[in-house]
């Protein structure tokens, strides 16, 4: 079977839906380019894992930022080296970036989780990072505070992926965001041709967070339900986005099971499962045909419509922006952040005072 001819191939091939890979770890990158990736994404979990993927490398280039930075704290050469490893990765993503003219062949790098209290603090990080390579895209978080600076960095030309967004409120209210900041930079005659933004929902975490509750409150329904909560607010967030004519696309991340890729197929969306979840679907041999307009069963809706955290998640008005800070999975997902943060300032401490 010829690269072309396999299940992620047929899939870029047949219609509008793109992979990206959700690593920036150099060889996983360059295997999933030649399975027809046209993007990637970053995070602190994700760079953590990067750097300790060659840290002999990142080592010796630790000590040599702490010379260079002779003043710098630890975190900011971890995050020096976070930019590093994100460059490395977007070169790779340059022939897509020209081929898609901005559209796809970007490589996501995410704002300090640190910053998440102050719109403008992110939204002048999103601005920085995005003017250190051609094809690099931003992610800012999908809560209260986000979404007002998800506005802002769109209008001034920065290129959004939403991230810690989970539900369809978390995601049309950030699709509407970005499309406010297009419409402004429009109306000052700004260009926006080689903008692609993205809106994040992470299936698998939104699985997560449900599965827990689902123990924690005794519920008794069929527990395979579960495992279709986020590939149902993929569904209904994709048909929002094309009922009221947002330019953005929904990206999916953090895969769980198989039909956060199979039922998803065939929208102008934006698929991006970690590589180890790409090679399962590689060696599947499944024909992946289109899915994404298809209804998820209305018995499993009927099921999961009786926790109210789903009915939170699946809602359009499910939430209010300023809710989106207390959702399980959002608290949960910023706080790992967070300790990636901690463990990377680990990182170089170890390097630069050794025990």
């Amino acid at each position: 079977m010829t690269e072309s001819n396999t299940p992620l191939g047929l899939m870029t091939q047949r219609g509008p839906t793109v992979l990206w890979n959700d690593s920036a770890t150099f060889t996983e990158l360059t295997t999933a380019i030649s399975w027809g990736a046209v993007g990637a994404t970053c995070n602190p979990v994700i760079a953590l894992a990067a750097i300790r993927a060659d840290l002999p490398r990142w080592t010796q280039r630790i000590k040599e930022l702490a010379e260079e930075m002779p003043e710098a704290t630890e975190s900011q050469i971890g995050w020096k080296v976070v930019e590093e490893v994100s460059l490395d990765a977007a070169r790779l993503l340059e022939p897509a970036f020209e081929k898609y003219n901005g559209y796809n062949g970007r490589l996501s790098m995410q704002t300090d989780p640190r910053l998440a209290r102050s719109a403008k603090a992110l939204a002048d990080q999103a601005e920085y990072f995005s003017r250190l390579a051609k094809n690099i895209i931003v992610k800012i978080p999908a809560t209260r505070t986000g979404v007002e600076a998800i506005e802002d960095a769109t209008y001034r030309g920065v290129n959004i992926n939403v991230t810690v967004s989970f539900t369809v409120a978390q995601a049309v209210a950030s699709g509407e965001a970005i499309e406010r900041g297009l419409k402004r930079r429009e109306a000052e005659g700004l260009d926006v041709s080689t903008m692609g933004p993205v809106v994040t929902i992470m299936v698998g975490r939104l699985d997560d967070w449900l599965k827990e509750r689902y123990a924690k409150d005794g519920l008794v329904f069929d527990p395979g339900y579960l495992e279709w909560a986020g590939v149902a607010a993929v569904k209904k967030a994709h048909e929002e986005f094309k009922k009221r004519g947002l330019r953005s696309r929904v990206l999916v991340a953090a895969y769980r099971n198989a039909l956060q890729w199979t039922e998803l197929v065939g929208g102008d969306l934006v698929l991006s499962p970690p590589f180890a979840w790409q090679k399962r679907f590689q060696a599947s041999g499944h024909d992946p045909e289109p899915r994404i307009d298809l209804p998820v069963d209305p018995k499993i809706i009927e099921a999961l419509n009786t926790m109210p955290e789903f009915r939170k998640a699946y809602d359009v008005d499910g939430m209010t922006p300023a809710e989106f800070d207390d959702f399980g999975a959002t608290r949960k997902t910023l706080r790992q952040f967070l300790g990636a943060d901690e463990e990377l300032d680990q990182i170089v401490r170890d390097i630069l005072i050794p025990a």
